[in-house]
Order: C-alpha cells, then sequence, then structure tokens
C-alpha cells in the first residue's frame, strides 16, 4: 500500500538527497516536499524528480499553521520526517532569533498540525503514523580531544553551545514532550556531519573546493584540530528510511560514520584532490590560513551507533577515502551550481563544519 510522507526542507541538502533516495528504494511513496526555499533551499537539488507523478512541491514555512494544517487536509499524510531547520552554527550566532523561530517554533507547529490531524476522539492514533525529526549530534555539546574512546550515546544529557544547536535540543525536547503528553508517535536521529551531493557552498567541504579552485584563501578555525565524525548523505537517508519504517515509536537513534577526521585533515585532503583532478599546481596547502576560533567551538563530535545497529541492522556503507573522493569529483564536475548558490562573503573568516 502506497504511504504518503511529508517531507520539510526537502529542496536542501539532506532533505533532497533522501528524497531521491526514498524515490529510487520505494515505488509505493508519494512524497510532498515542503520548503521555504530559503537561501539554502533550491528546486535544482530536485529538478530530477519534479515531473515524477509520485512527488509535488509546495512552498511553504513550518511556521504557518494554515499552510501545513491544508496540506493535513489535502493529503492522508502516514508520516512528517522533519528536515527544515536554520543549520549554520555562523549565522546562529550572528542571528539567534531566526533559529528559534524556525527550528522550534516550526517543529512545534509540525508536531501541532500533525497531533490535530491524527489524533482519534479517544486520543490514540491510526497505526502506521510517525512524526520523525531529524536532529543533531551538536545537541551533546563536545568531546575531549584527549579522551577518544568516548563517544555520544542516545542516554547522554543534552548539553549544546551553540545557538544553532541549543534550537535544536529544544525541538528535540518538544517532540519527545508531544510524545509523553499527547502519545504521537515519534521518533529522533541524531546524525553526525554529513557530506555528499548538493550541500551548500557555506559548509566546510564544498566551500573549500570553490575556493580552492579560484585560489582564494581556505580559511580553518583555530589550530584545525577540531574534530568531526562524516556520514555520508546516502547512508544517514538510509538510517531514516529504517527508524521511519521499523523504529518503536519514542526512540532516540544516533547515527554516525565512524570516520572522525579532524578538520584540517579534511581540507589537506580535499587540496591534493582538487589539485590532482584538476592538473592544477596552484591548488595547494599554502592556499590554508588559519583565522581567529568560532565562539564556543565544540572541540570533537563522535557518535557511538550501537542502539541503530543492534535494533535496526543499519551500518555505514560508505568508507570515508571512497565517499570523500565522489563528493568532490561531484563538486569539480559541477561547479556551475555550486557557483549559482554559493553565498560568497569575503569577510567571513571561516565556515562551518
Amino acid at each position: 500500500m502506497s504511504k504518503t510522507y511529508l517531507v520539510t526542507g526537502g529542496a536542501g541538502f539532506i532533505g533532497s538527497n533522501f528524497i531521491r533516495y526514498m524515490m529510487r528504494e520505494h515505488g509505493d511513496v508519494f512524497i510532498i516536499n515542503v520548503d521555504k526555499l530559503t537561501y539554502a533551499g533550491n528546486l535544482a537539488n530536485v529538478a530530477d524528480v519534479a515531473s515524477d507523478d509520485r512527488y509535488c512541491f509546495v512552498r511553504a514555512d513550518i511556521c504557518d499553521r494554515k499552510a501545513i494544517g491544508a496540506l493535513f487536509g489535502e493529503y492522508d499524510i502516514d508520516a512528517v520526517i522533519n528536515f527544515a531547520a536554520e543549520s549554520h552554527v555562523d549565522r546562529s550566532i550572528a542571528s539567534p532569533g531566526v533559529f528559534v523561530s524556525t527550528n522550534v517554533g516550526g517543529t512545534v507547529n509540525l508536531l501541532d498540525c500533525a497531533r490535530s490531524a491524527w489524533e482519534d476522539g479517544d486520543g490514540s492514533y491510526p497505526p502506521g503514523k510517525k512524526f520523525l525529526q531529524v536532529s543533531t549530534d551538536e545537541v551533546y555539546g563536545t568531546l575531549s580531544l584527549e579522551n577518544r574512546e568516548e563517544f555520544f550515546t542516545e542516554d547522554m544529557a543534552l548539553e549544546p553551545n551553540s545557538p544553532y544547536s541549543a534550537s535544536k535540543a529544544a525541538a528535540d525536547l518538544f517532540v519527545l514532550s508531544y510524545g509523553a503528553t499527547y502519545g504521537l508517535p515519534v521518533n529522533i536521529t541524531r546524525c553526525s556531519n554529513n557530506y555528499g551531493p548538493y550541500q551548500h557552498p557555506e559548509k566546510l567541504i564544498p566551500h573549500m573546493i570553490l575556493n580552492a579552485v579560484a585560489h582564494r584563501p581556505l580559511p580553518v578555525y583555530g589550530d584545525g584540530q577540531n574534530v568531526r565524525d562524516w556520514l555520508f548523505v546516502d547512508d544517514h537517508c538510509r538510517a531514516i528510511d529504517l527508524v521511519l519504517n521499523n523504529a518503536a515509536p519514542g526512540e532516540i537513534y544516533n547515527v554516525g560514520g565512524h570516520n572522525e577526521r579532524s578538520n584540517i585533515e579534511v581540507v589537506s585532503h580535499l587540496v591534493a584532490m582538487c589539485s590532482q583532478y584538476l592538473d592544477d599546481e596552484g591548488i595547494s596547502t599554502e592556499l590554508i590560513e588559519y583565522v581567529e576560533d568560532r565562539k564556543g567551538h565544540d572541540r570533537r563530535y563522535g557518535i557511538a551507533p550501537d542502539k541503530i545497529a543492534e535494533d535496526l541492522g543499519w551500518q555505514p556503507q560508505v568508507l570515508f577515502r571512497e565517499g570523500i573522493e565522489s563528493t568532490a569529483k561531484w563538486y569539480l564536475e559541477n561547479l556551475a551550481w555550486v557557483r549559482q548558490v554559493a553565498d560568497v562573503d569575503d569577510s567571513r573568516d571561516g565556515c562551518s563544519e
């Protein structure tokens, strides 16, 4: 039986990859892509599915109760997968209110609309309904560089250190509260740093590639030793699919790639690949510039994905060396797309991981 999914933020990086993944892997889905089309949303990201009968796009703000409510009235929605979020840490430091409005207020509005549409008179919900909140490992705060055996687990306290991560932590708590108070069937996934095609050029990997090709400085925060766990976006999409269709309501799952790398290691690797691929000796590590560190910059993220492996059988399939090479090649072969969506700001000192 066909399922109807409301995917918010589906014109963004992870959302658009998820839509393509679901339509590729499942013939019996109908996907409603809701996106406000801010600077980070681009319909070119989903152009290859735009004419598919199993897909439709609606331009709307997740904070708009009337617009979101109308979608629940028009369609029998089986699940909401909420990718929509302001996600750039530097932007959250400059303008935290926008992050509170979208990431917290928008999530609460989606929860309210789903509850109103799905809840039966006795407070129960029809089988198969699900609200899945796509969150981030940043809600846990930071780990020490010295103890590399310590990882984020689902039962750890939330200790966000940026306005962005605080807004995502608050949204997570609202999701859990709707499960506890109203019985709404909810799940939360918390992922490590995603990489892959169609990521906005303000993020580390595409930003460094774009600058390297133009022989522009490659700004690296602090000493460059901040460590992130990198997850190929298709591996993340597969995890969300498993949680959506197999996880018990109320469960939280960490999704990580077991691919911890320092920022300077990732940038240096990108420099080498770009130089080799383009046969350009002007692309070298001499372009790297260490800049003043970001305020509240978390030192290390590391996820233990043991729970999702044990409960749902998920494991990352893409090794970092393979994923980063295919990703870099994609950006180098799609520089016109990268330049089209790039928000180039010469005054920016660094870029988000």
